[in-house]
């Protein structure tokens, strides 16, 4: 029997976002072993196909290969791409219905094979499928990480970024709440080098209209792409990378993820985006910023929402 070495990750669905991540993580060199599972074998199997082509010239000599459930077993991280796309006017949570019941099935079957990784949820509505996740398969809550709000704040550090004119890396700022119409910039603790970008901004004379510019910008960026492209991939695939080599490589970096909250912000049972330590183990611990109370209040109503939703998984569990 071949025993497995090194850091193994499964990716289930190999539409748009579940390639892009796939091919993130090849480029990036993140893992050893990339196990790709989709219904559509054939799909599957001319992926693995083009991506194996690259090797050569990616980082390391990941090893690329079509799977099944059974690849699930020994597997560090299983990440689930699966489900139906955002389409044109729909909201995130239009989707909730069909993709509860692909998860219901998909974690079913993983659960299954002796899983006994971490989950990394990208569908959306990604915070509503993440509890989901963490109903249906019975793990710890640190070991089911949605990828929540780790987009809509890398496109705030962009945003931000372009108008102090420093690299988005050099920002810290965090979208928080659901991955969706509720989704909240955290103005009171966003700043550059401790320099309060609230403060700069309103400073200026159109300073709360470039704010909430910039908030409706963020908040509705998912929206554009999709009339223009009909899907966002590439961003997202690169939060989810990122989300999976803090796990691999047990870097314990900061980053806005969908975690289960009990007592955190003052809110109990519910998956939603905030700023979590990620390493080895899965969420190490929630930060819990310091919200003003206009966010505190936006905060707490973006919760309800999302708990509201999840009322849904409980259908399931009968």
């Amino acid at each position: 029997m071949i025993q497995k070495t090194g850091n193994k990750v499964v990716i289930i669905g190999t539409g748009a976002v579940g390639i892009s991540y796939a091919f993130s993580m090849l480029n990036q060199g993140n893992c050893d072993e990339l196990v790709l599972i989709d219904l559509n074998e054939k799909r599957a199997h001319a992926e693995v196909r083009d991506l194996r082509h690259g090797v050569l010239y990616a980082p390391t000599p990941t090893k690329v290969k079509q799977g099944t459930y059974a690849d699930c077993t020994d597997a560090d991280v299983v990440c689930i791409c699966a489900g139906v796309p955002q389409r044109p006017g729909e909201t995130r949570l239009d989707l909730i219905d069909n993709n509860l019941k692909v998860f219901h099935s998909i974690v079913g079957e993983v659960m299954k094979a002796g899983f006994d990784g971490i989950f990394l949820v990208a569908t959306n509505p990604v915070d509503v499928l993440s509890y989901a996740t963490w109903k249906f398969s019975g793990l710890p809550k640190e070991r089911v990480i949605g990828s929540g709000t780790i987009l809509d704040t890398a496109r705030l550090c962009n945003c931000l970024g372009k108008a102090f004119d420093v690299a988005p890396v050099s920002v810290d700022a965090h979208m928080i709440g659901e991955h969706g119409d509720s989704v909240i910039a955290a103005w009171s603790t966003a700043n550059i080098a401790g320099m309060s970008l609230k403060e700069a901004l309103q400073k200026q004379p159109d300073g709360e209209a470039r704010m909430a510019k910039i908030h409706a910008d963020v908040r509705d960026a998912a929206y554009s792409i999709i009339e223009g492209k009909g899907a966002t991939y590439y961003g997202i695939a690169m939060g989810l990378a990122r989300i999976t080599k803090a796990i691999l490589h047990n870097q314990n970096v900061v980053l806005t993820i969908s975690a289960l909250l009990q007592g955190e912000y003052g809110e109990e049972d519910v998956y939603i985006g905030v700023p979590a330590v990620i390493n080895r183990y899965g969420i190490a611990r929630v930060i819990e910023k310091p919200l003003d109370e206009s966010e505190s209040e936006k905060f707490a109503k973006s919760a309800n929402i999302l708990r509201e939703y999840q009322q849904k998984v409980g259908e399931y569990l009968k």
